[in-house]
């Protein structure tokens, strides 16, 4: 298999040395060229044809977000990964540079005491989104070997709606969540794979172009209709009833599948707390996070809605889902807002049909 090329694009010296040292000993990856601004990284993409870049956001001259409009103009499927900094500053424009057609982002070492220890956390993070963007992984982990789902009841009831995605995800929910009406009658429960700082911004996007209301979940909060909940970085999202009442907790238990907030911990409780009356997508995402859940909620009735390859940026997770066999329907980016209308509209009104029988 050829290797994947590699352009790196970062006006910091150090910051190239060290992204060349830390890709160079990782399997099925070559760094073809660097390039210290945009306006060289432009001038050098035709030259040396690379698979994927990492553009840095902050350069003199050309700046990253100005380089990605540039890329995207010339170069529409090209794989760009930005690299930024845990900063506010630098999660805003990686979200912006998201919004505006970036495949992914990676985060620059902090709090590193040694060289050695910066290159391998540039090197865990880095190569598995770039061989995964490239398709030149082999293939996804396979799907955990796990037990067929029950059938869902046709007409069941949804009293709540819980998304898992990752790699892509902030504009499939850009694309879904802005289209669920202003009277969505149940709430809404989110884990998009993204560190502090940046959760909180992708709460803020939406929040800003959605009928409905969104923000970074919160302990102790109560679930609502009209309400969209999304995981903090750093945590786990979890509902739990109390009396009458459904609740949100966060809690920084060990990762899963490499993941807090992981989409497993998160379905594994919607199950346990709704049963059948949940409706679960999974989009997006690389890696398989998610698969186990989806089972957990198929076995309690509930229905899984999954984003299709075609429309996926990397189809790791959704496919995993359905390599378990826990999916029910399969839908593109554009179809799934529609998909998840229709069937909370249509189990309340067969809830309302079967309660008007029974007054009968």
């Amino acid at each position: 298999m050829l290797p994947v090329l590699v352009l790196i694009v970062d006006d910091s010296v150090v910051v190239r040395k060290l992204l060349c040292e830390a890709l160079a000993s990782a399997p099925g990856i070559k760094v073809v060229g660097t390039a210290s601004n945009g306006a060289i990284a432009l001038a050098k993409i035709p030259q040396l044809n690379p698979d994927v870049i990492t553009l840095d956001i902050e350069m003199p001259g050309l700046n990253g977000i100005q380089t990605l409009v540039q890329i995207r103009k010339l170069y529409p499927k090209l794989p760009v990964i930005m690299f930024s900094t845990l900063t506010e500053r630098g999660a805003a424009i990686t979200m912006e540079a998201l919004s505006l057609g970036a495949s992914d982002y990676a985060t620059k070492p902090t709090n590193s005491d040694s060289l050695a220890n910066a290159m391998e956390q540039v090197r865990q993070e880095l190569v598995a989104k770039i061989v995964s963007l490239t398709g030149r992984s082999g293939h996804e982990k396979p799907a955990p070997a796990l037990p067929s789902p029950k059938a869902r009841a046709s007409g069941q009831p949804v009293d709540i709606l819980a998304i898992g995605t990752s790699t892509g995800g902030p504009n499939a929910l850009g694309a879904v969540i802005p289209q669920l009406p202003a009277d969505f009658p149940v709430p809404v429960v989110v884990v998009q794979h993204m560190p502090p700082v940046f959760t909180r911004l992708l709460a803020e996007r939406l929040n800003s172009c959605s009928a409905l209301s969104v923000h970074e979940g919160e302990s102790g909060k109560l679930l609502e209709p009209g309400q969209v909940w999304i995981a903090p970085g750093n945590h786990h999202l979890t509902v739990a009833r109390k009396g009458t009442r459904v609740m949100l907790d966060l809690n920084q238990e060990p990762p899963e599948n490499s993941c807090r907030p992981a989409v497993d911990v998160l379905f594994r409780s919607v199950a346990r707390t709704y049963g059948p009356n949940v409706l679960a997508v999974v989009m997006t995402g690389m890696g398989s996070d998610g698969a186990r859940g989806a089972i957990h909620i198929r076995e309690a009735g509930g229905g899984i809605v999954v984003q299709d390859e075609a429309s996926s940026v990397v189809w790791g997770m959704p496919g995993a889902v359905v390599g378990a066999g826990a999916a029910d329907k399969i839908c593109s980016l554009l179809e799934i807002s529609q998909e998840i209308v229709r069937r909370v509209r249509a189990g309340r009104m067969h809830a309302s049909g079967v309660a008007a029988a029974l007054r009968i």
